[in-house]
């Protein structure tokens, strides 16, 4: 599989470059294409992680195929289904890309906590709370909340995300889709959970976004992926210690040890981070699904 950076696909037009995902217009619906991109501390590095884009792709429809309950965007993510005028693209598209409904995406996104780690366990240890929820006193590094919170946030000028309270998040979406999004998230998050807990994974925490449709809430964009959710070996798990991770925490510890300020442009990632973090990804890939990549997923997801 090529590695991919960026992606044009002459006759098709492009909506819009984000910081993974090419989106695509197809009329009545959208392709989504998923670079090998990375970005940290909301920055896309220069050095693309191999196979990254086709992890992320078929993370998101092995989910969105298992949750069947819960509707989704994704219409399909099998290349022998895609219309005619994207056969020609097979090499770039086959593997990291899907074709999905279109849906107003809600301004807000919609964080689930699990476990305290990140911003989180600073916010838990400077006044005992995380995002407005008072937790109990005497929680640890990677501790796991007595139950999930919602937490949701929001995107500043800058792009970095930024926490709101629930009375903001419901004046941004109205009560009633507010509720909604927030019981879909705890649902999706609860599900996720319990299925990667029977692959020896811990999912500490997630980021979902919804659109709306004529047919209501939809969950869109990408679903329980290493790179919207922090996943943990359970075999290493110790509350009071950093856990090893799955997703790109890998770079993040590296970038943290140069001296970057952490703005455009990215520095250059050592051939070593780069193959671990691409091993990484693919070792999330393995675990959850029980797939090696390049293995076909099937239009119902195994239960």
């Amino acid at each position: 599989m090529p590695t991919i950076t960026s992606l044009d696909l002459p006759g098709v037009t492009k909506l819009r470059s984000g910081k993974v995902r090419e989106v695509f217009d197809l009329g009545e619906t959208l392709l989504f294409v998923a670079t090998d991109r990375l970005s940290a501390f909301d920055v896309i590095l220069p050095d693309p992680i191999p196979e990254k884009g086709a992890v992320l792709n078929q993370i998101s429809a092995f989910w969105f195929q298992r949750l069947s309950a819960v509707q989704s965007h994704l219409l399909t993510a099998d290349f022998e289904n895609f219309p005619p005028q994207l056969q020609p693209f097979r090499d770039e598209l086959s593997g990291r890309s899907m074709i999905v409904s279109k849906a107003q995406p809600l301004p807000v996104e919609c964080v689930v906590r699990g476990y305290l780690a990140g911003s989180g366990w600073k916010d838990y240890q400077a006044t005992g709370e995380v995002c407005g929820h008072r937790l109990p006193p005497g929680l640890r590094l990677a501790s796991e909340l007595p139950e999930p919170i919602f937490t949701p946030s929001t995107k500043n000028d800058a792009g970095h995300d930024l926490n709101i309270d629930w009375a903001q998040c419901c004046e941004l979406l109205g009560e009633s889709v507010a509720r909604q999004a927030r019981e879909l998230s705890l649902e999706i998050y609860l599900a996720g959970k319990k299925h990667a807990a029977s692959r020896g994974i811990i999912v500490a925490d997630t980021k979902f976004e919804f659109g709306l449709t004529s047919k209501g809430l939809i969950l869109i964009d990408e679903c329980l992926t290493p790179d919207s959710s922090r996943f943990w070996p359970a075999d290493s798990y110790e509350p009071g210690k950093s856990p090893p991770s799955y997703d790109k925490q890998f770079v993040r510890d590296y970038l943290e040890t140069l001296a970057w300020d952490k703005t455009y442009p990215g520095p250059l990632l050592p051939a070593e981070v780069i193959a671990r973090t691409s091993a990484k990804y693919l070792e999330a890939f393995h675990q959850l699904t029980g797939k090696h990549l390049g293995q076909k997923l099937r239009e119902q997801a195994a239960p």
